[in-house]
Order: structure tokens, then sequence, then C-alpha cells
């Protein structure tokens, strides 16, 4: 049985790659999509495994060629995710996650209509902003970027099939894994909320 494609989106600093974690953790039938960026990596971030890093020229090399399932620029940086990898889980019959920006989640909808669709998000603005700062590496500018864009992409959170607060983090840690089991078994048990 091939797998399913499975979008998780929402804004920055709503713990979306910590959950991710978890759900993978607890759900064999899950793979994670290694993401392209032309962003410079954070502290202990890893090529390859956290993000494949690469300069703009390659990246734009790699659009030129064909080679992203989607793709989108998000603060000033180049976002994709690699088709190939994808394609390989899925007919392994690993359910994929791919953890994208609204922009490209939009674009793999158009595309994969079949897609399951996951929003994350803070319980508020303000804690979104709490998030992002206690990061500190984020820029002035930056933040307020991606503050700017978490409001645009939280009132598109009606575009998904499922919708996860992330306050209480065991609540949602339990809910995130709840939803990839029953999509990564065929089940449909985890409702939209």
């Amino acid at each position: 049985m091939r797998g399913r494609l499975i979008v998780v989106s929402g804004p920055s600093g709503a713990g979306k790659s910590t959950l991710i974690r978890a759900a993978l953790d607890a759900v064999p039938q899950l793979a994670y999509s290694v993401s392209a960026t032309t962003r410079a990596p954070r502290p202990g971030e890893v090529d390859g495994r956290d993000y494949v890093f690469l300069s703009r020229e390659e990246f734009e090399r790699w659009i030129a060629e064909d080679r992203f399932l989607e793709w989108a620029e998000y603060s000033g940086n180049l976002y994709g995710t690699p088709e190939q990898k994808v394609e390989e889980f899925l007919d392994g019959g690993r359910s994929v996650i791919l953890e994208i920006e609204l922009q490209g989640a939009r674009q793999v909808r158009a595309k994969r209509p079949d897609a399951a669709m996951v929003f994350v998000r803070a319980p508020s603005l303000d804690e979104t902003r709490r998030r992002l700062s206690g990061r500190a590496t984020e820029t002035e500018e930056a933040m307020k970027t991606r503050l700017a864009t978490a409001v645009e992409e939280v009132a598109a959170r009606d575009e998904f099939d499922y919708e996860v607060v992330n306050g209480d983090r065991e609540r949602a840690r339990r809910e995130m894994i709840e939803i990839m089991e029953s999509i990564a078994t065929g089940g449909n048990d985890a409702a939209r909320p």
C-alpha cells in the first residue's frame, strides 16, 4: 500500500518541529521529508538532517530542473521539498510528513488534493511573539516579518483538515500523534476539530 502525503504548516514558533518529532517517534509508518533552504543553519542544525542547505544559485538550478514538489520564498529565503525522496518513501508504503510554509502547503494541496493537511499554531499571537523572542536567532526585522506572516497564516487555518493548538504541550503532543496514526494507518477516527 502506498503511503500518504501529510502537510504540516503553521506560523513560526508554533512548535511544529517538536510535535512532528513526537509523532515520528510514536508512529513507525511515518517518514520525514527534509526540506531544502537557502537560509543559514541555526546553531545545532545539521545539513541533510534538519535541512538540505543550498546556495541561492543551487536552489534556483533545482527549480529549473523541476526537482521540487513545492517551493516558496519566505522571509527572504527559499524553501522547497525535494520530490524524489518523498516519492521513494510513499512508494515504500510510508506516509511522509512535509513541514512547510502556507504558500508551499497550498501548492501541494493543488498538486496532490489527497494530501492530509495539518495546521499547528500557538494559542495566541502574544505566545507566538514570546516563542520567537526566546529563540534569539531572529533579528528584530525578521521577527516583525514573521509575526505579520503569522497573522495571515492563522487566517488560513480553515484550509486544513486538522488543527492542533499548541498551548498545553502534552495535550498537543497526544493530538498530533493520534492524527498521524489515523492518517498513516488509513483510519479516519481523528476527526477535524
